[in-house]
């Protein structure tokens, strides 16, 4: 398998720690791509839409893409006890907390964009303060809710990404009084898939920056 991947997204790392957990990491080629809303690489563009990574080339030359499906693929690949519960109570746990993962991240990439990535004339403080509002939101009620449980889920491995990319990119302190929450976050980072698979590099934006980076295989796998 072939997985098109992008060193700093918080989508791409969850479908790669997940890789890791269940043992089929070392089936799969990363490569590295660049990607922006404002640079269009056609090496994505051709095998998804949207053009944007994760993107999984399965054995059989099938294309996935959103790191949601691409987890779901894999978790039916292997032997280990699933990521995506069967069970009702556990099941949606899982992808609640997956969903509130992918909203967080969402919302931080949005503080990002008026913070520093947008030109500076065109920031509007009011709508970088309330995507941050949402970063907080989130994180107030993983305070609450999250918790050790007997078996790794999808939702961790959700939410651990996605916490590791607001940490990366410093968008939010949330481990300054949140005592529950960084406990667990800490544990989740001395895992062997999170350290086998750290954030690396910097948004690109502009065309030179994007031909140099994309396209190259990493060697973390």
């Amino acid at each position: 398998m072939k997985l098109l991947y992008q060193s700093h997204s918080p989508y791409a790392r969850k479908v790669l720690v997940l890789a890791h957990e269940v043992g089929l990491a070392d089936r799969m080629e990363v490569i590295h791509h660049e990607t922006s809303p404002v640079q269009r690489n056609e090496d994505v563009f051709a095998l998804n839409p949207l053009g944007k990574v994760p993107v999984l080339i399965c054995d059989d030359g099938t294309v996935l893409f959103d790191s949601n499906v691409i987890c779901e693929y894999l978790d039916g690949l292997h032997d280990r006890p699933k990521l995506i519960p069967s069970e009702l109570s556990p099941r949606y746990r899982a992808l609640r907390h997956q969903a509130i993962a992918t909203g967080l991240a969402d919302a931080g990439i949005a503080v990002r964009w008026e913070a520093e990535r947008r030109p500076e004339a065109m920031r509007w403080p009011p709508l970088l303060e309330g995507h941050l509002q949402k970063v907080i939101a989130a994180c107030d009620y993983l305070e609450a809710n999250v918790q050790a449980h007997d078996t790794l889920d999808i939702g961790d491995v959700a939410l651990a990404t996605a916490l590791s990319w607001i940490e990366f990119r410093h968008v939010h302190d949330f481990l300054a009084g949140r005592p529950r929450l960084s406990a667990w976050y800490r544990r989740m980072c001395a895992r062997p898939s999170m350290m086998a698979t750290t954030f690396s590099g910097d948004t690109v934006d502009t065309p030179r920056e994007a031909n140099a980076g994309a396209g190259h295989a990493l060697a973390m796998v």
